[in-house]
């Protein structure tokens, strides 16, 4: 109940997994990697099928779990959650780093800029 809690998942406890939302289907499987107690959490397009609010709540826990020292590795394609959750990124591009640093440095490197959005 404590992970459930975390999650914010603590009032659909008695619920069926397959009666949840798409957003509190992802809260549930990360609570439940969370009941392990990892150190390091692998996530993997969490934000996939979300709509804005139900990423800004996905952001919020992927946050709160980071802050509570659990160490977070995650792919992301939607690139405002990664720059307001990532102390560092690595942008990779055709399966070759192009870039990593702070969301800042990757943000402003011409490489990635080129790369998903095109030379001028």
């Amino acid at each position: 109940m404590e992970v459930l809690r975390f999650c914010e998942l603590d009032k659909r406890a008695q619920s069926s997994a397959k009666g949840l939302t798409i957003g509190d289907r992802k809260r549930l499987e990360i609570a439940r990697a969370l009941a392990t107690g990892p150190k390091l959490l692998l996530l993997d397009e969490t934000m996939a099928g979300l709509t804005p609010q139900e990423q800004v709540q996905g952001t919020e826990l992927i946050r709160k779990i980071r802050d509570s020292g659990i160490t977070i590795i995650i792919v992301e394609h939607i690139m405002h959650v990664i720059m307001n959750i990532c102390d560092r990124i690595l942008c990779i591009n055709y399966g070759q780093e192009i870039a990593k640093g702070t969301p800042a440095e990757v943000a402003n490197n011409r490489a990635v800029i080129e790369a998903y959005l095109g030379k001028e």
